[in-house]
């Protein structure tokens, strides 16, 4: 950024000084045509009073010749004293003054010289006055260019320096944010990033940066809440195999191995059930893809509730409501929702299947105790059960709703739990499958 700023203004110096010594130089070249003019106007004079000497002092780096009717030279500055017609040039016909540019004079070679002729009439024929001056040079003066390139030098150093200054004063909090976030570690990630007090981008990305800084946090608390709920949740099917089994062989001869087999593929049946769920969540988490069918949620519905239940099954499915995803996902996020309305439910299971707001919407209603309004979030948490689920049905793994609300998100869709008068209603809605 200093480099550019730099770069940028020195350029504009160039352009800027270039004008300026363009019109200085066109100023000085007025006033050194106006001097050699002068010159001659002064040596007009005296011939015409008749009191023209044979030498006349000049200006510093000048000169003048005057020619009679013949072309003789009959007076001259010094530095032309014995020298012949210093220049050709003559006006015009219709002119008695010329002032030009002429290089390679014969006083004056491989130089070029502001040349001013004038012709005076005379009663034995016409006179000429020459005078001559120094081309103004293209940098006017070295005091000038000088002063220009000290002005440009001054004006991009103190560029520079305010520049750099600015961009170190602004960068300096990013500084800081990143010297923060070396940091913070997993193991420490309750530090957060310094917030500028300045109203800018720089403020917005600390703030930013803090508010991922709590959602990864949030984060890591949350699977190592997982983490430890599912080394309990595996440990206690293990546990009881492991204790019916060593309590068998204890007693070999009087064991009931049967009944404890029984009871070991009880807790194996648990234990299967864990890690399938387990490994469903992982697939999830990692956002494996699934198949994109057309999937028709009332065919569905109707597949799942083909197997008695315990409980009475009602649905009302408006035909051709059809969504695009994984046919076995959604099956496994409809079982789910079912097995958990069946767990609460006293008597009946209401499925409702319709299109609304141009949305496929799948309503699962139970009438049982219902969720409180400060509980709905929380089911949806891995390895928790609330209460009633768990006097209910204690060998629930606390991973059915949450399997289920990840399948929905899978599918651009969401699942919730609305209000209803009585029982708990999950309400799946997904996108419908265009045509």
């Amino acid at each position: 950024m200093t480099l550019f700023a730099s770069f940028t203004i020195a350029l504009l110096c160039l352009v800027v000084n270039t004008f300026v010594l363009v019109a200085i130089r066109q100023t000085a070249e007025e006033y050194r045509a106006n001097e050699v003019v002068g010159a001659a106007l002064r040596v007009v004079h005296l011939i015409k009073r008749g009191t023209l000497p044979s030498t006349m002092a000049t200006e510093p780096g000048g000169a003048l010749q005057v020619l009679n009717s013949h072309g003789q030279v009959v007076a001259s500055s010094p530095n032309l004293k014995g020298k012949p017609r210093i220049s050709g040039t003559t006006p015009t016909p219709d002119n008695s003054a010329n002032t030009s540019v002429e290089c390679d004079l014969s006083a004056y070679p491989d130089q070029c010289m502001v040349v001013s002729t004038f012709r005076v009439y005379e009663p034995d024929g016409d006179w000429y006055v020459y005078t001559v001056g120094p081309v103004v040079p293209w940098y006017v003066h070295l005091s000038v260019l000088a002063f220009l390139i000290g002005i440009s030098i001054a004006l991009t150093s103190l560029v520079a320096f305010g520049t750099w200054k600015v961009v170190a004063n602004t960068l300096a909090p990013v500084d800081a944010i990143r010297s923060k976030l070396s940091d913070i570690t997993a193991t420490d990630l309750g530090q957060r990033v310094p917030v500028p007090i300045t109203h800018d981008e720089i403020r917005a990305l600390a703030l930013t940066a803090n508010e991922t800084l709590d959602r990864l946090q949030t984060a890591v608390e949350q699977q190592r809440r997982f983490a430890s709920d599912a080394s309990h949740d595996l440990r206690s099917p293990i546990t009881a195999m492991r204790a019916q089994v060593e309590e068998a062989l204890l007693y070999p001869e009087s064991a009931d191995w049967p009944r404890t087999a029984e009871a070991v593929v009880g807790s194996l049946d648990r234990l299967q059930a864990i890690v399938t769920d387990l490994l469903t969540l992982a697939k999830l988490d990692a956002g494996a893809s699934g198949a994109k069918e057309p999937v028709d949620l009332a065919d569905l519905v109707v597949s799942e509730t083909i197997r008695p239940r315990v409980k009475k099954v009602v649905t009302s499915l408006d035909p051709g409501v059809v969504v695009t995803g994984d046919r076995l996902r959604l099956a496994r996020l409809l079982t789910n929702l079912i097995d958990n309305a069946e767990r609460h439910a006293d008597h009946t299971i209401t499925i409702t299947v319709r299109e609304q707001g141009g949305r496929a919407v799948l309503e699962i209603l139970d009438d049982g105790a219902g969720i409180a309004h400060d509980q709905r979030d929380i089911v949806f948490r891995r390895f928790t059960r609330l209460d009633a689920s768990r006097n209910r049905d204690a060998g629930g793994t606390g991973l059915g709703l949450p399997i289920a609300r990840e399948i929905a998100g899978s599918h651009h869709g969401t699942l919730t739990i609305a209000d209803s008068v009585r029982g708990a209603r999950f309400v799946l809605s997904l996108p419908l499958r265009e045509p």
